[in-house]
């Protein structure tokens, strides 16, 4: 799954020698593990359904909430607008000055998720996460009294900084939900506007600014580490936990140690810069829509709480799609192919909407919905898919986190696309993301022969890689 990993609960210790890795090397080091040693195939099952069913929903959960945190400055720019109350026009912020703010989420993706990452190597790790989880739901908080661009421009860095240390990998396919559910509570809060004198913004941060802080305790308090330190488990889970991870092609135990040696020759890996290459072509469109299908339906014709609405059918059919695809991804590990499909059925929408009339705005409306499930749906698989051909801790702790930096040149890129003079056509918005999702397309079909010549070369006994 993810390379995020968790110490044992109640491990909330935040000192750099803290007792949870000594006793996790001390209770692996009694399993012995035979590289011959075959696991028994149903109690492998029953242990995944455990972890699934007990760490999995806590873990998406959480990243939910830190989503829609950062999902509310999207919906919050044209929340009332119709009366005067919007949070762009509150503040007498221009053009410039948004699209500033919306670019400080990708500077974050930059400055933070490699020092987050290796706090997870050194201090305790629930403690870490709730940390983060609670400075998310506190920022947001704050940032409703903002009363002008340079606090609002501060504090929206501050939640950045904070959201960016969530679980990352899989559970970034709750993305778009987060998105809708924002959609969903900001149509709710436009009727709050004016309530105590405070803007329908306002609430909205206040809002969605509380269950981060709740969840942020419950983390603190039950949130376990790794499956077999999870007083849950059987001594025969935890013993069977340890065998399932040190026999995994990826092999990231969380006490193994990084060398220079190793982190050379994952920044030196060619195969890995066209990963890289693939996260550009994703992220593009990826943060246009999730930043702007409020403003694109706006653009539309429909005003107010009427596009917060309209915004989230969209969104949440790119939520079922991503969990459908995901599933038949798995089943037969087809990450890649799913990923390619997505892509090109993704660039295929963007150009028939560019091609379209400006006032066929409900052939707009339906496409608009079957683009951003596309758009969306790849991501869980093309992310699998990277992290399952990462062989070591070097490349597990080094390359993922080294991957949120071309995804932050894809989405500053899809921060400026959309421009609201082209509405309601938007033919800059579409046709660059129709461009750099075939690119994207052409990447993936490159990396597969690439792991399939990969594969023709390995000695006896070596796990291929995943094409």
């Amino acid at each position: 799954m993810a390379p995020f990993q968790f110490p044992p609960s109640g491990a909330s210790d935040l000192s750099p020698t803290s007792d949870a890795t000594a006793n996790k090397e001390d209770r692996e080091a009694g399993i012995i593990v035979d590289d011959n040693d075959v696991i028994d195939v149903a109690a492998e099952k029953k242990l995944l359904k455990q972890l699934d069913l007990r760490i999995i929903p806590a873990l998406v959960a959480i990243f939910i909430s830190v989503s829609v945190a950062s999902e509310s400055f999207g919906n919050s720019v044209i929340l009332n607008a119709s009366t005067g109350d919007s949070l762009l026009q509150v503040l007498h912020m221009t053009r410039r000055q948004f699209l500033a703010v919306a670019s400080i989420s990708p500077v974050s993706h930059v400055l933070f998720p490699i020092p987050s990452n290796y706090m997870l190597k050194y201090f305790s790790p629930p403690s870490w996460l709730a940390f983060l989880v609670l400075g998310s739901g506190v920022s947001l908080m704050i940032m409703a009294a903002s009363h002008n661009y340079i606090t609002l421009l501060f504090f929206r860095l501050l939640l950045s900084a904070f959201s960016i240390g969530g679980p990352p990998g899989v559970f970034l396919l709750s993305l778009p939900a987060a998105a809708a559910f924002s959609g969903c509570i900001a149509y709710g809060v436009g009727f709050l506007n004016g309530i105590r004198g405070l803007e329908g913004w306002r609430w909205l941060f206040l809002i969605e600014g509380t269950p981060p802080c709740t969840l942020a305790i419950l983390v603190y308090l039950f949130l376990p580490s790794y499956p077999e330190n999870a007083i849950w488990l059987s001594n025969g889970d935890h013993a069977l936990a340890v065998r399932r991870m040190k026999q995994e092609p990826s092999k990231s135990l969380g006490h193994d140690k990084i060398t220079w040696d190793g982190a050379k020759s994952t920044l030196k890996n060619g195969r890995l810069y066209l990963h890289y290459l693939l996260t550009i072509a994703f992220s593009v469109p990826e943060q246009s829509m999730w930043l702007f299908v409020p403003t694109i339906v706006s653009g539309l014709g429909y005003d107010g709480r009427d596009a917060q609405l309209l915004a989230v059918p969209p969104l949440a059919a790119a939520f079922i799609a991503s969990v459908g695809l995901s599933a038949v991804a798995d089943r037969y590990q087809a990450w890649s192919m799913c990923t390619l499909v997505s892509f090109v059925l993704a660039g295929t929408t963007f150009i028939v909407q560019g091609m379209l009339p400006a006032i066929a705005f409900m052939a707009r409306y339906v496409l608009l919905c079957f683009a951003s499930t596309f758009t969306f749906m790849p991501y869980a698989s093309m992310l699998t898919w990277f992290t399952g051909n990462l062989r070591n801790t070097n490349g597990t702790t080094l390359a993922i986190p080294f991957n949120t930096i071309p995804a932050v040149v894809g989405q500053a890129i899809g921060v400026y696309i959309y421009k609201p003079r082209e509405a309601p056509g938007y033919p800059t918005g579409h046709y660059t993301n129709e461009a750099v999702l075939l690119v994207g397309a052409a990447c993936v079909q490159l990396l597969r022969w690439i792991y399939q010549r990969m594969n023709r070369y390995l000695d006896v006994g070596q796990h291929p890689w995943i094409v």
